[in-house]
């Protein structure tokens, strides 16, 4: 069975995030960037199933030569070989494009990501994939389990939970608690470096959208103690300044 897990390079979830001059890009001077946490779930279960069934796990990511460090970390958790999409990510339906297009060259039986990616929370490149390639999307699952060609997976949906089965080829989003991610170890780490990463150049569509602006949320104001003894004045603050009642 043939895996593909498309992993995300994002910053740090301790890094203090800062923009350029001009608020337009994330200015990356000091930052520490990761595999994208909800990835990791999908890498590590594509790794089980292939232990379990046999098969091959590749791994994709489309940005720059920066992001090799993780995609070598990917390698070095347990997938086989990579492929790296030699182009920045701007928005979600380039990178799907570029996702969709390596899917249909290596004819993969599953397509598994994370949910979303955590500095974006965007929740929109598996749906735009299963679209492109005309296949099921399952999303989010927190259960796989494939038997021949039919998958089980399980979601939580309001208020319960729902299984479903589909066939392959499909589409997969990863959460909690789908499995335990993976740490690397010294012969993982060893045996990346001769694994195969292979860089392709960015096919589709240019993107669609841009950023105008990126801005900080704003800084907490100050809190004010008003005495038990005096309601009247905290009513007459939630009315003037506040602005709730």
């Amino acid at each position: 069975m043939k895996f593909l897990v498309c992993i995300s390079n994002v910053p740090d979830t301790t890094t203090k995030i800062a923009f350029t001059p001009d608020n337009k890009e994330l200015n990356k001077a000091g930052v520490q960037f990761v595999i994208n946490p909800w990835d990791e779930y999908a890498l590590t279960r594509a790794i089980e199933l292939k232990e379990k069934l046999g098969g091959n796990v590749t791994v994709l990511n489309v940005g720059e030569a920066d992001t090799e460090p993780n995609i070598r970390k990917a390698l070095a958790i347990g997938a086989d070989d990579a492929i790296r999409v030699n182009a920045k990510p701007t928005d979600a339906y380039f990178v799907a494009q570029q996702i969709a297009a390596a899917a249909k060259e290596g004819g993969y039986d599953l397509i598994l990501m994370g949910k979303e990616s955590i500095d974006y929370n965007g929740f929109q490149v598996h749906g735009m994939v299963g679209e492109l390639l005309g296949i099921p999307t399952v999303a989010p699952a927190i259960k796989l389990d494939v038997e021949g060609n039919t998958a089980t997976l399980e979601r939580e949906i309001e208020g319960g939970k729902e299984i479903v089965e589909v066939a392959t080829p499909f589409v997969v989003s990863c959460q909690e608690p789908m499995c335990e991610p993976r740490i690397p170890n010294m012969r993982g780490i060893m045996t990346a470096r001769t694994k195969p990463l292979k860089v392709v150049e960015p096919t589709g569509e240019a993107p669609r959208t841009q950023v105008t602006e990126y801005a900080l949320p704003p800084k907490k104001q100050g809190v004010k103690l008003i005495p038990a003894e005096s309601a009247g004045d905290l009513i007459k603050l939630l009315r003037n300044e506040a602005k709730v009642i």
